[in-house]
């Protein structure tokens, strides 16, 4: 049975022990940039944990990873961090050894103006890609964060906002349940609208981790809890809740070369020992937060009109799932066809076609149902179109969200893919203008 989890305020505030803050420094250089990145807006973020904090990770597999996920999986092994610094407007990526010495140099200067031990500071970063950090505003931020550090939901909001870049919104959650008999609470944040195909693992080599996940403007999640979780069991738990979640979306089929989540958890609840019982709480707790800020990300994707999630089974493998389900849902014209509201199931069987996935016209079945929704109108029944009017199909692909159910009929397994429309606004938003540098985006 599915829980149920009680959504309270805060986000990455919301449990015991944390705070956090968000400032502008003029990373982003007032007036450049698209989207959230014009203006005075919040540019560098603090969570810092009152305590230390056993640290998971999930990292970027894109071969060419920035700065930060390079100083971020060695430290994230150890198991152990009391804070994360976060900057956007500059991704820190491509930069060389000069990206190492500023991304190295940020860490060192947040432990120092928080007074932690060394080692104990991770980073994040996310903006444009091959331009060095402006580090006389990175230190001053670091400065101003740490004085502004705070527990109240309007603290998180700060913070959220500053790792924000083509967002239009900020995208958190809190949630809190019951552990060994304690309230325990789970809080998030993340950001990302561009960019955005993440397939993390927790050393950023490939495969990513479990077999969901997938080898494809960043992404980037903070979590935080107040339970009392062993680093190795708290790794293991984000690998599965990452690999159904964060590496099961897809708005432009790219992979970040920055694409980091981050769980810390400091044990302030004061529960005692878990049962097996509440680690799969704590379990189902943390993929419920992960796979919430995932769909937010979707549903905020740059130019998105419509949220389609693209389920296949009857595959022969979950490799093969996988192939299919992705094939679809990073298929330019499938993704036009969505925009415009029609059931185009022609694209989508030759789509599945050319995916590395065994295939056999004559099984597969395709259809559309309401979102969450068991009822489905099919398209197609192994291979050939049914009875089904166009006028029913259309209005079954017009919702903003909706199912679309892929049939292989091979098999047993099965996947899930939480995938986006392509509209006019996403290309308008991205080709930029040479002539005009500050409508480029990273």
């Amino acid at each position: 049975m599915k829980k149920v989890f009680k959504e309270i305020p805060g986000a990455v505030v919301a449990p015991r022990g944390f705070t956090a803050s968000g400032v502008f420094c003029d990373i982003k250089r007032l007036g450049t940039g698209k989207g959230s990145n014009k203006g005075p807006k919040r540019d560098l973020a603090l969570i810092v944990s009152e305590c230390a904090a056993t640290v998971a990770g999930m990292f970027t597999t894109n071969q060419v990873c920035a700065a930060p996920v390079k100083i971020c999986v060695p430290r994230v092994k150890k198991g152990a961090a009391r804070a994360v610094v976060i900057n956007s407007g500059n991704a820190n990526a491509c930069t060389g050894k000069q990206g190492m010495k500023d991304a190295a140099d940020m860490v060192l200067f947040t432990e120092l103006a928080l007074n932690v031990p060394r080692g104990s500071v991770l980073v994040g970063s996310t903006g444009r890609i091959g331009v060095t950090l402006p580090m006389d505003e990175v230190r001053a931020g670091i400065i101003e964060a740490a004085v502004e550090l705070g527990s109240t939901p309007a603290h998180a909001d700060h913070a959220v906002e500053a790792i924000m870049t083509s967002d239009s919104r900020p995208k958190q959650i809190a949630i809190e349940f019951k552990l060994a008999g304690k309230t325990v609470c789970l809080g998030g944040m993340c950001k990302g609208a561009g960019m955005i195909q993440p397939g993390m693992s927790a050393t950023g080599a490939r495969p990513a981790a479990l077999p969901h996940g997938g080898l494809h403007a960043t992404m980037l999640g903070f979590i935080t809890t107040d339970a009392a979780i062993p680093a190795k069991v708290l790794q293991a738990a984000l690998e599965q809740a990452v690999a159904q979640s964060f590496n099961r979306i897809t708005v432009d089929g790219d992979m970040s070369t920055n694409d980091t989540v981050l769980v810390l958890a400091n044990g302030m609840a004061g529960h005692g020992k878990l049962s097996a019982a509440d680690r799969a709480t704590f379990q189902a707790a943390l993929n419920h937060v992960c796979l919430e800020l995932a769909k937010k990300i979707v549903r905020d994707g740059e130019g998105v009109h419509r949220v389609v999630t693209v389920k296949v089974s009857g595959a022969k493998s979950v490799k093969e799932a996988d192939q299919a389900a992705r094939a679809v849902a990073n298929s330019a014209l499938v993704k036009t066809s969505w925009h415009g509201g029609d059931p185009n199931w022609g694209r989508i069987i030759d789509a599945l076609g050319y995916s590395a996935a065994t295939i056999v016209e004559e099984q597969v079945d395709i259809g559309y149902a309401a979102s969450g929704s068991k009822k489905i109108l099919w398209s197609l029944k192994r291979g050939q179109p049914t009875k089904a009017t166009y006028a029913a199909l259309c209005a079954a692909a017009a919702p903003k969200e909706f199912d679309l159910h892929i049939n292989l009929n091979l098999g047993s397994a099965s996947a899930v893919m939480y995938a986006a429309d392509l509209t006019e606004e996403y290309v308008e938003f991205n080709k930029g203008d040479v002539t005009d540098p500050t409508t480029l985006g990273g």
